[in-house]
């Protein structure tokens, strides 16, 4: 099997380990177990627990405690329609590889995660591409999705909330997506990993495992939660495709770490303070990006309707691998060029880390981007 370089990856794994601020970072500020321990308001008991913890295989599709967990962040859902993975990245190449053969008519929503047309690709599917427009507001053409799907198509990849531009499809739409793909038969994969941090109300909209009898959500405890240092993700869908997935799944993994499922049961019993924290960050981190844009004239965005990223469009006559690399040189600021995602002239800020990161980090753009001749 050859599939392409992953772009994005590449380019964080090669930068953001040596960057000064990182204006690249998808996930809410991330917590230390301390700060975890502390919000659960629980930390004897948690500390117990875990000295209690048998370090051997735990439950082979996660723990009863957890899957029950996970499934209460949807409406319909129970524990049977739970598998827990390494991660949200680890969930959507399962769903990918159980489902996705050769000759199989694949469409993709982009940009999105590259794993979502790359991966099928590779397994020599036929990937038909909905590109996002900016004059839209980075949300789909769901006429033109309806003339893409045809009777032979298996699966329809979407990103909701959308990586890298924040744009949110409403419940409407996902009901719109989903009977798009009954019409054909075919299997929704929605990523829903950033979900849970809306910029208004209580940070959720709808899942497409909920509308949907053939729609599957992914998600994990890496971005609203801030520990992607868990490895920790999951697959939400029919009872039915996921013991399919767990086929496949024995030939990679077997359980997650046992101390990872404990961690994120605390987590997610405590939930509603955690979520309160990415709200208060993501919130106030967007107003303070929506500032700093609003004052200059080289540089604009579709303001984010949740997530923890944006697409900056900027005017200066260069590409945006040589923006980023320059900008990374002289001033230590790192974004995600926007190329990596198939947009030119663009580049990606992760804007829920640090608050203070961000306001210097956005002080040195501003005085990069003067240099290139801005406003």
């Amino acid at each position: 099997m050859k599939i392409r370089e992953f772009e994005v990856e590449r380019w964080m794994n090669d930068y953001e380990e040596t960057c000064r601020y990182n204006l690249a970072e998808t996930c809410v500020r991330s917590l230390t177990a301390g700060e975890l321990l502390d919000l659960s308001g629980r930390r004897d008991e948690v500390l117990a627990e875990l000295a209690a913890t048998p370090l051997t295989y735990g439950p082979i599709p996660g723990s009863p405690r957890l899957r029950g967990l996970v499934a209460g962040l949807y409406a319909t859902q129970g524990p049977d329609n739970v598998l827990i993975t390494h991660g949200a990245i680890g969930a959507n190449a399962l769903v990918h590889t159980t489902l996705v053969e050769p000759g199989d008519h694949v469409v993709a929503v982009v940009p999105t995660y590259q794993q979502h047309y790359s991966i099928p690709e590779s397994y020599g599917a036929r990937v038909d591409q909905l590109p996002l427009r900016e004059e839209h507001g980075w949300l789909p053409d769901l006429d033109a999705l309806d003339r893409l799907v045809t009777a032979d198509t298996k699966l329809i990849a979407v990103n909701n909330p959308n990586n890298p531009t924040g744009a949110l499809i409403d419940e409407a739409g996902l009901k719109r997506i989903a009977e798009i793909a009954r019409r054909a038969g075919a299997w929704v994969l929605c990523d829903e990993v950033y979900r849970g941090v809306d910029q208004t109300g209580d940070g959720f909209t709808a899942s497409i495992a909920d509308l949907y009898e053939r729609g599957i959500s992914t998600g994990s405890m890496s971005k609203p939660y801030s520990l992607a240092g868990l490895r920790l993700g999951w697959i939400v869908g029919p009872a039915g495709l996921l013991a399919d997935v767990s086929t496949h799944r024995d030939y990679t993994t077997v359980s997650v770490g046992r101390v990872d499922d404990l961690l994120a049961c605390v987590a997610l019993e405590n939930k509603d303070a955690i979520l309160a924290r990415a709200h208060r960050i993501t919130r106030t981190n967007l107003a303070i990006l929506d500032e700093w844009l609003g004052g200059r004239h080289d540089i604009g965005y579709v303001r984010p309707s949740s997530g923890t990223t944006a697409l900056l469009r900027y005017r200066a006559p260069i590409g945006s691998y040589e923006f980023c690399t320059r900008l990374l040189e002289r001033t230590g600021v790192i974004f995600t060029p926007g190329a990596a995602f198939g947009i030119e002239h663009t580049v990606r800020i992760g804007f829920a880390d640090d608050t203070e990161t961000l306001r210097t980090g956005l002080d040195l753009v501003g005085q990069f981007l003067d240099s290139l001749g801005g406003s």
